[in-house]
């Protein structure tokens, strides 16, 4: 028998400053006035978004206020190291506490975060900071965006398995930061309507660290990358810095791959779709989970953390899905069914693992 390798303990963190959707709008309506034409009839239009969005409100490492000024590059990169470090720090320091392993166990650390600049990455100080191994193998990810969270519990569940030791994963983006004045394209505003940050962290280990009675059993890593997809989404590097970009047309890519990738996500683990009865997903928007929906047939209710998480806290890329996941484990009891754990970033592509719990 393989050794079985599985989650110990998910854990989240965000910024000290809420920015309610409504003072969002306010935010753009201000800031995008007589970008969209001379009457102000289309700019309205484009904000019903911020009605329809999903969101309630999210957290973002820097006032409103400070984001409303022209900031150089380097300014805006200079504060998402000092949030990711110190937000990092927090998911990371609570998600240790939670698994109750010797630090001197841990083999690996996975981090992810796409929207800042760091060399060496910011996982080097977190070994540090968390007083983790100094021979501990580091892999940063970078450029997965949405889909990093997924793909951190992929590779942690590989480096489980082959270092059979345990793992450290933390996802960490500053959405906020990486706003570009320059930027007066209604992509631009619909990004203020939905993006937020925060980091989130969880342990992965294998037996005897893991027993199933202590969190999900991880069973395999999923991946699917779609050729010449570029540019659906990702980012365009600009004086300013990351310009974001993200194609309107990801919920019909869902509706029209959702099951194939549910499918073949269950055949990698020797299970067939029907079997996977828990969904955790990244909430992109709400019109992405209205297509898991729709594409799947699922009534509200399965995605419903997913739902909660974006109303919450936006989309914060990639600890998005592990938000959920912290959300799912504390309200799911243990049923020994399979689930899927799925995140749609740049490539474009899925990143994930299938499940039981």
């Amino acid at each position: 028998m393989s050794l079985r390798v599985g989650v110990l303990a998910v854990a989240s963190a965000s910024p000290d400053h809420q920015l309610p959707q409504a003072r969002a709008k306010q935010f753009a309506r201000g800031f995008f006035a007589g970008d969209f034409g001379q009457s102000d009839g289309e700019l309205e239009r484009l904000l019903e978004t911020y009605d329809n969005a999903g969101v309630e409100h999210r957290f973002i490492g820097r006032p409103i206020e400070w984001l409303e000024q022209k900031r150089s590059f380097a300014e805006k990169n200079q504060a998402y190291r000092e949030q990711a470090l110190l937000l990092s720090a927090r998911a990371g320091a609570a998600a240790l506490e939670r698994a109750g392993i010797d630090r001197r166990e841990y083999g690996a650390i996975v981090f992810a975060s796409s929207t800042g600049l760091s060399t060496p990455s910011l996982d080097a100080r977190l070994v540090q900071t968390l007083e983790l191994p100094r021979t501990i193998h580091r892999l940063p990810l970078w450029g997965l965006g949405c889909g990093g969270g997924g793909a951190g519990l992929a590779r942690a569940h590989a480096l489980a398995r082959g270092l059979q030791k345990p793992v450290l994963v933390i996802a960490c983006e500053l959405c906020s930061l990486t706003f570009v004045h320059g930027d007066r394209r209604k992509s631009n505003l619909v990004a203020v309507a939905l993006f937020g940050d925060g980091a989130a962290a969880t342990v992965v280990a294998p037996e005897p660290w893991w027993q199933p009675e202590r969190g999900p059993e991880l069973l395999s890593g999923y991946a699917r990358l779609i050729d010449d997809s570029e540019h659906i989404m990702g980012w365009d590097v600009e004086d300013e810095g990351l310009r974001v970009r993200f194609a309107p047309t990801i919920p019909e890519i869902v509706i029209e791959l959702a099951a194939e990738m549910a499918s073949d996500a269950a055949h990698s683990a020797g299970l067939s779709a029907d079997q996977l009865q828990h969904l955790v997903v990244h909430p992109g928007g709400r019109k992405v989970l209205d297509a898991w929906e729709s594409a799947l047939g699922l009534d509200r209710e399965r995605l419903r953390y997913a739902r909660e998480v974006l109303r919450d806290h936006g989309n914060m890329s990639s600890p998005t899905v592990l938000f959920v996941l912290e959300r799912f484990l504390a309200n799911t009891a243990a049923s020994g069914e399979p689930g899927l754990l799925l995140a749609l970033g740049p490539g474009f592509c899925a990143e994930g693992v299938v499940f039981r719990w």
